[in-house]
Formats: structure tokens, sequence, C-alpha cells
């Protein structure tokens, strides 16, 4: 079965190259140099640019830019977009190998790491002028848009992460503003299951069916918002202290163990719960800028529901909250022969005319410098406001935790286990923290990753970096 799904696979990649071989030949041959209605003049042939997307939720803005773009360039190029949102990293391989690659392309950012190991990227850096650079240094994020120092994308827009919860159940049981401490997240949670229980209310819930989800949704970035490290990485000491994460955990702990947690979280994965707090079942719980697309068309509510800054230890920010993706976008291909006219084309999607209207129809959060503050919001995407970008968001460097070759449980597991059945605190992280530095040693010596350490780290000027 494998073996006849694979060949179909090839199969119909390779129909498609032929096709796109086809179209780009007719094209060219189409466009060229013809006799001008006038007589003896003759019309410039067009540039022909092939930009293959692996979006979906923005394909019709990406296309009515790109038809904008053909009307206005005044360089004479024609870009022909293609949705290639299915089997991306097959077809973009073999479309490199038959020498049909796009000239410049969106992919799946998964795909990052090993499209830039193997080649794949026009380095950005000869192309982007002083001031750009200056503008988008502090969104160079190695291993996340740039590779071994060189630069290949650019940020766009992703997701910032705030405390969701609903106003209308705060003001019922007369808890004036959302908690700023991990205290005052506990006292509230207790507060409102007091009130609400036996209306099937509780305080606080997170989708434990998938620990990494519901820790890298909350604990990670509380963590980040302390300044301590990010998913247990301390990168100025350049080692794992899961330590990190005591009150994180215990606060959780706590939680639950006094029943104002959302019965049957164990098994609770996230659009369930969105559907329970839709239903003003949660009081509150902490996830990305997504909701505020779900909740006005995948789980319509009529709450009144808010978001804050997720809490700390002390209610400062010693650091700044991670966003989750947007820190790619677009990648010009090494292979093209039209890298200058890629550019352009590059130059008017990287654009605040581009940028500001792709936040403002709510697709998603601007994370690149200085595009938020421009961003004029109608009112008819209720709670956008809440997650636009402040001096406490920013994008963090990629913790090594993902390259690692791991024995025995990830820390997210490991923590769900400590709140569900408790233990000795020092012994579950000695015993984490040996594991996650052994594999790193090993990661480091064996010429797998590069050491992630940085003496010079400071969480604190990471700090209004996406405004600058």
């Amino acid at each position: 079965m494998f073996k006849k799904t694979g060949l179909a696979l090839m199969t119909a990649i390779l129909v498609f190259l032929v096709a796109a071989c086809s179209s780009n030949h007719s094209n060219e041959n189409n466009s060229s140099s013809k006799p001008g209605s006038s007589g003896g003049g003759a019309v410039a042939s067009k540039t022909k640019l092939l930009f293959w997307t692996f979006g979906r939720a923005d394909l019709d803005f990406v296309k009515s830019r790109i038809e904008e773009f053909n009307k206005t360039n005044k360089d004479n190029i024609d870009v022909e977009l293609v949705s290639m949102s299915e089997n991306f990293k097959q077809s973009f391989e073999m479309a490199v190998a038959s020498k049909q690659a796009p000239d410049i392309f969106m992919p799946d950012t998964a795909n990052f790491i090993d499209f830039a190991k193997k080649g794949y990227f026009e380095p950005l850096d000869e192309y982007m002028s002083p001031e750009m650079k200056q503008r988008y240094e502090p969104t160079k994020i190695e291993g996340l848009n740039a590779y071994e120092g060189k630069i290949y994308s650019l940020p766009n827009a992703g997701f910032t992460i705030r405390l969701v919860y609903n106003k209308d159940i705060f003001d019922k049981v007369g808890i004036a503003n959302p908690p700023a401490t991990l205290k005052e997240m506990v006292e509230d949670a207790q507060k409102i299951t007091e009130f609400g229980k036996k209306d099937g209310i509780y305080g606080f819930a997170l989708n434990f069916k998938n620990p990494n989800s519901a820790f890298e949704r909350s604990g990670v970035r509380i963590a980040q918002a302390m300044g301590l490290g990010s998913h247990g990485y301390d990168f100025k000491q350049g080692k794992f202290d899961f330590n990190m994460y005591k009150d994180i955990v215990q606060a959780f702990k706590q939680i639950r163990d006094d029943g104002s947690m959302l019965p049957g979280v164990e098994s609770l994965d996230i659009d369930p719960l969105r559907a329970q707090f839709a239903a003003g079942k949660i009081g509150m719980y902490i996830s990305y800028a997504a909701e505020v697309g779900v909740y006005q068309s995948q789980f319509p509510t009529t709450i009144k529901w808010a978001a804050a800054p997720v809490p700390t230890v002390d209610g400062t920010m010693a650091g700044a909250v991670g966003t989750n993706g947007g820190t790619s976008w677009m990648e010009i291909s090494s292979s093209s022969e039209k890298k200058e006219q890629a550019w352009k084309l590059f130059e008017f999607l990287q654009s605040d005319e581009t940028m500001v209207p792709y936040a403002e129809k709510g697709l998603g959060i601007p994370l690149a410098p200085g595009v938020s503050e421009k961003v004029q919001l109608s009112g008819d995407i209720y709670g956008l406001d809440y997650f636009l970008p402040t001096k406490y968001d920013a994008m963090w460097p990629v913790a090594p935790t993902g390259f690692l070759t791991l024995d025995g449980v990830p820390y997210a597991d490991t923590f769900w286990k400590y709140i569900l059945v408790g233990g000795k605190w020092e012994e579950v992280v000695k015993d984490l923290n040996d594991r996650y530095n052994t594999a790193l040693e090993k990661a480091i010596s064996g010429g797998e990753i590069k050491d992630p350490k940085d003496p010079e780290f400071d969480a604190s000027k990471l700090q209004g970096s996406l405004a600058k």
C-alpha cells in the first residue's frame, strides 16, 4: 500500500511539474516582443515569476496582492501564484531536482532548518538596504528565519499569547481585574469555582490531553515573561534548569488540588476547551491570538470575554512573552534565475502596504516591527486589540529542546504527572536536568547542533523589539 501511494504521489507531482513547465514556456513565448499597435514599436517581454504558497488561510489575500503587483509594477513582472498546501516538501524537492523550482515561495515553517541546510534558500542580506536590516535586526532568529548568520526570510504575522478570561463571570464574582500574579490566578480560580461550581463553572482550565501543547501556551510563556528562559533552557548559562518552572507548576498544581480546575482536563483537547469556554463554563485559560477567530466563527459565543498579559510571580515583566509562528513568511529560491525580480515582489509583499491590511483583516497578529501601531481596528473583529503586540511581546531565540535525542519522558509530561500525583520537586527537577543536559552535550559534541550558549543574553533587552 505504501509503495502504491508513494508512486501515485510521485506521478501526480511529475504531472504537475510537466504541466507547469509547459505553461511557463508557453507564457514566455506568448510574451515575447510583438509589434506595437502603432506600428514599428515593440512590447517588452514580461518576466514570469512562479510563486508557490503553503498557506491556505491567507490565500485569497495573497492572491489579491499579487494581482495588484502584476497591475502596478514598473518592471514588467508577471507573477503566477500556485497553492501547494499538500505534500509541499516532496513537491518542492522534486521541482528542485527537475530544475522547475518556483522563484519565490511560502513553505511550511517546519521545513525551515532542513531547507536551509540543503541550500534551497537565497540569502537576503545583500538585497536588504541598511535601513531594512536595522528594522528587522531584532527579529532575526537563528533557526527560524536565519541560518549560520545569514537571513533567509522576514516576519509577517503570528500569534501573541494572553490570559483569556470570561469578563461576565469576573464581574459577577466581583473580581475587578484579571490576575497579574500567579497567587492571584490561584485565588481567582478558587473564587470563580466557589461561585459557579453548582452550575458547572470552574475557574481555570488547560488542554492537558496534550501536556506539551498545554505548557507551550502557558508555562513556557510565563517563564519567558519572567525572563527566566525558554522551554527550560537558560541561554546565559548554556544549560537546562527546569527549576525555573517551580512557581508556575506549583500554581497549576494548587488550582487542581483546590478543585478549581475544570474536571476532566487530563482528556481535554484545545477545541473542546474552547467550546466549554464559549458556553461560559470556564473562568480563564491561557492561549494564542487564534482565539479571536475561534470565537467569531468556530465557536460563536454571546459571552463577553477579554484577554490580559500572562501572570508572573510578582506581577512584573522582567522579560517578554514569546510569540508563536510568524518569524518567517517568504523565501527566494536559490536556484531561481530571476532573483532580482523576485526580490521586488518580496519587498512588495513585505511592505507595510501589505502587512497592515493583512492584520486588519484578522489574518494574523503583525510581528514585523512597527506594523501594529499602524493598524486601524474597525470594530468588526472582536478581541483583536487584546492581542496586538506590546512592549512585552518578542521573538525569543530557539531553545535546543526540539533538536535533542532525549532518554525518558519529556518535561511537559513529567510536570503534568507531578501536578496529578505529586512527588518531591527537587527529585523531579534533578532528573529532568540530568537527562536534558546529557542529551544537549551529546548533540553538541556530535556536531548535530552548535552550542546555543549566549553569555550576553538578557531577556529584558527583548522588550520593545516588535515596536521598533
